[in-house]
């Protein structure tokens, strides 16, 4: 888990307008956009999780994709939802919860469970076994992610950030 961040998991940074602010217009930044859906015993949570996901970018601009960067950045956020819906699927009892939160410059990617062990990528990494490679994915492609435990001890949300498209 990446501890390179200046401010704390869960706070997305300063919001645009200084120095480094995204040249995207005003109208094409879903700037604070909050989505949730509801996973709590679903079928299909996987391919649910990606279709809101999937209308979310659709809602926001980033799909269908202008050029190249946005497109993979746009297929980047699936692939993430995919992989971390996954994983509350196969080791934390199934997710309750997905959520994003759109800034200028963040994506953040929310699945909240109600299960108790945590997440890591498999060290070390072997490419060429079956299984394991959802949360080296997950580091390698987001900026930043962690883990959030619930404060009421039941439960936590796994959380990564990605970039906006430029």
């Amino acid at each position: 888990m990446s501890t390179t961040r200046p401010y704390p998991p869960g706070d997305l940074g300063p919001e645009s307008g200084g120095a480094g602010a995204s040249a995207a217009p005003a109208a094409a930044i879903p700037a604070g956009q909050i989505r949730r859906l509801r996973l709590a015993g679903t079928r299909g949570a996987v391919a649910r999780g990606r279709d809101f996901a999937r209308q979310a970018l659709h809602d926001w601009g980033w799909l269908p994709a202008a050029g190249a960067d946005q497109r993979a950045a746009a297929e980047d956020v699936l692939l993430v939802v995919s992989e971390l819906v996954t994983n509350a699927c196969l080791h934390a009892e199934g997710p309750e919860e997905l959520r994003l939160r759109c800034t200028a410059k963040v994506l953040r990617l929310e699945v909240s469970d109600l299960g108790a062990g945590s997440p890591a990528p498999r060290s070390p990494h072997r490419p060429g076994r079956p299984g394991g490679h959802g949360m080296f994915i997950v580091q390698r492609l987001c900026l930043d992610w962690g883990v959030v435990r619930n404060a009421d001890g039941a439960g936590k949300t796994v959380w990564a950030e990605l970039a906006a498209p430029s």
